[in-house]
């Protein structure tokens, strides 16, 4: 039995996915969003080809080249405040190819 999913070790589904990163279109988006966090905003980073350890370096590089706190949830980068800019920036420096997504 696998202890992540419950299932039987041949039916895991766990293990698919972690040797399997998330495959998109090759962009990393950066948003702002303000749902659900009573108007306060955050910048969302997403599409990034990296999971575990290499995206919480990646998050803890990027919050102390804003200045701010931040988060990881469901493999999208959460930081503080509207620093898309920036963030663009600094990801194209890194060689991803990122862009301002969303209004």
């Amino acid at each position: 039995m696998c202890p992540s999913c419950g299932e039987q070790s041949d039916k895991c589904q766990c293990k698919n996915k972690k040797n399997n990163p998330a495959k998109g279109d090759g962009e990393v988006r950066v948003e702002r969003s303000a749902k659900g966090r009573k108007g306060k905003g955050v910048s969302l980073i997403s599409g990034i080809p990296l999971e575990g350890v290499q995206l919480k370096e990646l998050a803890k590089e990027l919050k102390q080249k804003c200045g701010t706190g931040g988060t990881i949830k469901n493999s999208v980068i959460e930081i503080q405040g509207d620093h898309r800019d920036v963030l663009v920036e600094e990801l194209n420096k890194l060689g991803y190819k990122a862009k301002k997504a969303g209004g």
